[in-house]
């Protein structure tokens, strides 16, 4: 008869964590605050075994899958959406890079940890603008720790990192001005 409570509470405990999830913006969102006006088409990407080995090697950080959710922006330009696990549950967030490569910016779509959001503060996120392949990105270095959300900072970077490099590594020769279509998002 004691079981019953105790696994009760113990439920309702694991069924709590999700309710912690905060949505900041949806992906058409975020594609508007980094690229206002441009229409982005969806570019299917799927990496080769190869291609992964390369990225990870590259970046230091493994991937879940070799299928690469990206966008392809109009002038020029890239939009990505991945999610890396913060220190229990996954962030959802979005990189732009500019023609060239460069961190256009990064938002936080969706954050579903407890505690450690202000990583979502513009502040924090524009660390990450202006950065490419030739960036360390190394907490407490260049991207700056926030006590607290320690795990969430180093996972983002560590995202952007490996979005970078999956840049390099399989889209840059095609970022010519018209590689991008014009197509709507």
């Amino acid at each position: 008869m004691r079981l019953a409570p105790v696994f009760t509470a113990t439920t309702a405990l694991v069924a709590s964590t999700s309710g912690y999830a905060t949505e900041y913006l949806s992906v058409e969102q975020a594609q508007q605050a980094m690229f206002p006006g441009a229409s982005l088409a969806v570019t299917p990407l799927k990496l080769t075994p190869e291609q992964v080995k390369v990225v990870v090697k590259k970046s230091g950080v493994g991937l879940r899958s070799p299928v690469v959710r990206v966008w392809a922006v109009s002038g020029g330009g890239w939009f990505f959406v991945d999610d890396v696990l913060g220190k229990h549950e996954f962030i959802t967030y979005a990189v732009g890079l500019d023609a060239t490569g460069t961190v256009r910016g990064v938002e936080i779509l969706t954050y579903r940890e407890a505690y450690g959001g202000q990583i979502n503060t513009p502040k924090w996120r524009a660390q990450f603008t202006g950065k490419t392949t030739a960036s360390p990105l190394l907490l407490d270095q260049d991207i700056a720790n926030i006590t607290g959300a320690t795990l969430s900072c180093r996972h983002v970077m560590e995202g952007v990192k490996r979005v970078l490099s999956i840049y390099e590594i399989a889209l840059a020769a095609t970022n010519l001005p018209d590689a991008a279509p014009s197509a709507a998002r």
